[in-house]
């Protein structure tokens, strides 16, 4: 025998949640934001989905393909990283002022800090090394324990 009640109360408790969805999601993305402007560094999530550029970010993520280096100008080690929410991001190493990751394979994880430039693609990060004239925040990735600034 089926009891209506308790189908109706999950039915009512599933329609609550989707409302809740709709509720907390944005206030949680709100207060990832202002975290992030308070702190002076973003996750990438944050300075993609308010368009930011030339900020500070920093996260962890999973290589997901390993692209070919970029030899104009400065040369650029260039991976793509999966983080944990799914945002896909750029990273764009500098090797001319910073050691190559050497070892680095799809599936690694690999955590950064560098600055964030918004495109629709999900953002790049670069500057992924210290500042030889000090003028700019350093930043660095870090792989398998290793850091490479």
């Amino acid at each position: 025998m089926v009891n209506h009640n308790n189908n109706e109360l999950v039915l009512k408790f599933m329609a609550n949640l989707k409302v809740l969805k709709y509720i907390f999601l944005p206030i949680f993305l709100t207060l990832l934001i202002f975290e992030s402007i308070a702190s002076g560094i973003y996750t990438p999530e944050a300075a993609y989905k308010t368009k930011q550029s030339n900020v500070q970010v920093q996260s962890t993520g999973v290589v997901v393909k390993i692209l070919a280096d970029d030899n104009t100008g400065s040369r650029h080690q260039k991976f793509i990283l999966k983080l944990a929410r799914g945002h896909m991001v750029l990273i764009a190493h500098n090797i001319d002022l910073a050691p190559r990751i050497v070892s680095i394979k799809k599936g690694d994880s690999v955590e950064f800090h560098g600055e964030y430039e918004w495109n629709s693609q999900g953002g790049v990060v670069h500057w992924t090394h210290n500042d030889p004239y000090r003028k700019h925040t350093g930043g660095w990735l870090r792989h398998n324990g290793r850091l490479y600034e």
